[in-house]
């Protein structure tokens, strides 16, 4: 097979690099070429290009495919044209491939297919579209679908109100390892809301979801170490760990919870500074807390326009800073004043994980 060098465009870099890294890149680039030319068995080139950051190489070897019917060409041409890889973004032609993917049977395109109905991305929003499409790659085993039915039986709108099934959907979910699907279902095997409580899976599931970086889940998590949910005894120095990586991911709640904790050095060193550059933070988005403002009052003011400083350049450093780490652990003390009761979450609209 002869290979033209439009198809081969797509493996070109432009832009200046180094001799090291251009001839890593032209190594790559020939494994390609290899494979196009004498193809290992069962290797999906196209997909392969994908991965790889060859999008035009990957289009046009898909386009091949596609036009038999390939309904995985399809949908990767689909993938192409709704995220703007190596071509202009075009969703009504993203639909299009999607569409003709759903018929012939890919699931993946179904959920795709979903997700523009539900957020209304590109298209007329249409939910209760969306809702036959996610039970329709759930059916055929979509995880992800799977999740986002369970939360359409949690809402009751667009699917029967039905918590058990939810709980069941959304259980399927969180044990193949999706970290939104671990959070909701923890949080319902806490609540017993369609299922059983069981506050030991919940903490596991919990933990994963926290691991994966899920703000959520390591806010919840945090919450429950401090409450001495796993054994009776508070664990502060568990709490303030994970609070502290919420409030480095930018969750507010998170924010304030290690702006307290490092306030009381409850769990971890204090640090004023830090404390208050994270209370502006969590202000940004909204959320004030009156147990920390207390804690907070007195701070002489040069340590305040530090704290202004580096709020002002986050998650940056300021030019001036020490780039040392922000978290530290130490030994922990007694219990901070204030409230870390649990905040109830919502369950969130429906999404994309992973």
């Amino acid at each position: 097979m002869r290979i033209s060098a439009a198809l081969l465009a797509g493996l070109v870099m432009l832009s200046p690099i180094s001799a090291t890294a251009q001839s890593e890149q032209m190594d790559e680039a020939l494994d390609i070429s290899r494979m196009l030319l004498n193809p290992p068995e069962g290797v999906d080139l196209a997909y392969g290009a994908f991965q790889r950051g060859y999008y035009l190489t990957a289009l046009r070897l898909a386009e091949r495919r596609a036009a038999t019917g390939d309904a995985v060409a399809q949908t990767l041409i689909g993938e192409i044209h709704a995220n703007g890889l190596g071509v202009p973004q075009d969703i009504p032609r993203a639909i299009t491939w999607y569409a003709q993917a759903d018929q012939n049977g890919d699931i993946q395109a179904t959920f795709q297919l979903a997700m523009l109905y539900q957020t209304g991305a590109g298209v007329p929003r249409n939910r209760e579209r969306a809702a036959a499409l996610f039970k329709k790659a759930a059916e055929g085993g979509h995880m992800a679908a799977k999740y986002n039915l369970g939360l359409l039986h949690v809402e009751g709108t667009y699917a029967e109100p039905n918590l058990v099934e939810a709980a069941a959907l959304i259980g399927e979910a969180a044990e193949a390892g999706l970290a939104e699907a671990q959070y909701d279902y923890a949080i319902m095997l806490l609540e017993g809301a369609g299922v059983a409580p069981d506050t030991a899976r919940a903490l596991e599931l919990l933990e994963m979801a926290a691991e994966q970086g899920l703000p959520e889940a390591q806010v919840e998590y945090a919450t429950l170490l401090y409450m001495g949910a796993r054994d009776g005894t508070r664990d502060a120095q568990g709490a303030a760990r994970w609070y502290g990586r919420a409030a480095e991911a930018g969750n507010a709640v998170g924010q304030v919870r290690y702006a307290m904790m490092l306030a009381a050095a409850e769990g971890i060193e204090e640090d004023i500074e830090t404390a208050a550059m994270y209370r502006i933070l969590a202000r940004r988005q909204g959320l004030t807390e009156d147990a920390l403002d207390q804690m907070l009052r007195g701070v002489d003011p040069a340590t305040l326009a530090q704290a202004e400083e580096r709020a002002r350049y986050w998650p940056g450093l300021p030019p001036s800073a020490d780039p040392a780490p922000q978290t530290r652990e130490a030994p922990a003390v007694e219990p901070m004043p204030g409230n870390l009761d649990t905040v109830p979450v919502p369950l969130d609209d429906l999404t994309n994980p992973g």
